[in-house]
């Protein structure tokens, strides 16, 4: 009877250390914020439309009201271990976000200053309680037809989790102006650099384990994404959310905001992805209807109406055990 009684303590202590700490589930996410610009004049930046007195009339209200809503939506996204975004300004909006947050005492953050000619960056938070900044950095490329780099860079942390090593790559490939196919050449180039990034760690370990995510400006099914998806594993698609996308474009809704994974994150063992957690966020408060179509509730649209919503992307997000 003694015995058994211990037998059924030990499960109850096993059942309970699943919950609190020696199983947990986070979630690894991405968002593209929509021109989060501060309120000052940076010479160094093309920012002079989102400023008090600039074409988008950004004041210290607006800005302020942009943090609160990108705090909702990380509100939203439930306990975030790394979450990657873009078109941020510089690392201080970015700090900015967290100083609002949850997350204030418990996040670092991961930026680098880039050559893009509009003036935004990418960049990342990370849960510095269960994550270990070994390294980071940044990858330049130069794109076609260009004397010297002129787009986002793609920025990466190395994180040390208990005895697993985890990369990140946060991307903001080239946009489809001038026309999807004249600007595709572009987005190979970024695929290009970020294979070469990949390829590298799988030469150093075949069971590396990594996670790129980012608004790659291109669909699941064009060239310069499936150049990635041959090495890792694409977790986010039509099926992830209700809309079948997280970017509306001409009426239809596709993915553009990708999250993928390599296959050392399937296993069974360490930190690893959950299969099939990929989604794309879509709850009420981001989404608006116009002309009887359900769409992003963007923080501009037209030429500069403010309508003081969240983004013209829909977050997304994967799962991941510890």
């Amino acid at each position: 009877m003694i015995k058994s009684n211990k037998t059924i303590l030990l499960l109850v202590f096993i059942s309970l250390a699943n919950v609190i700490g020696f199983s947990q589930t986070y979630n690894i996410g991405f968002y593209n914020v929509e021109n989060l610009f501060d309120t000052i004049d940076d010479p160094k930046k093309d920012d002079a439309e989102f400023l008090p007195k600039g074409k988008y009339e950004w004041t210290s209200n607006r800005f302020d009201e942009k943090i609160q809503h990108i705090n909702k939506v990380m509100d939203e996204m439930g306990p975030i271990l790394v979450l990657g975004m873009c078109e941020i300004e510089n690392k201080d909006v970015i700090y900015s976000v967290l100083e609002k947050s949850i997350y204030k005492k418990t996040h670092g953050v991961v930026h680098y200053d880039s050559p893009d000619e509009r003036g935004i960056d990418v960049g990342m938070i990370y849960d510095s309680t269960k994550l270990k900044l070994l390294k980071s950095g940044n990858i330049r490329f130069t794109l076609p037809g260009k004397e010297r780099p002129s787009s986002r860079d793609i920025v990466w942390g190395k994180f040390l989790s208990k005895k697993d090593t985890l990369f990140v790559m946060i991307n903001h490939w080239p946009s489809r102006r001038g026309g999807t196919d004249d600007s595709e050449k572009n987005r190979i180039e970024a695929a290009k650099s970020a294979r070469h990034f990949i390829d590298s760690l799988e030469a150093k370990n075949p069971k590396y384990k990594l996670v790129l995510m980012g608004d790659l400006n291109d669909y699941p099914e064009n060239v310069a994404p499936k150049m990635v998806a041959e090495k890792l594993v694409e977790m986010i698609c039509k099926e992830s959310g209700e809309f079948g996308g997280s970017y509306l474009h001409d009426g239809e809704w596709n993915v553009l905001d990708h999250i993928m994974a390599s296959p050392g994150l399937r296993g069974k063992k360490g930190l690893k992805t959950t299969i099939g957690s990929g989604q794309i966020l879509s709850p009420a408060f981001l989404i608006q209807e116009f002309n009887g179509k359900k769409q992003p509730f963007r923080t501009y649209v037209g030429a500069n109406k403010y309508l003081g919503g969240y983004s013209d992307h829909l977050p997304v997000l994967i799962q991941v055990k510890l």
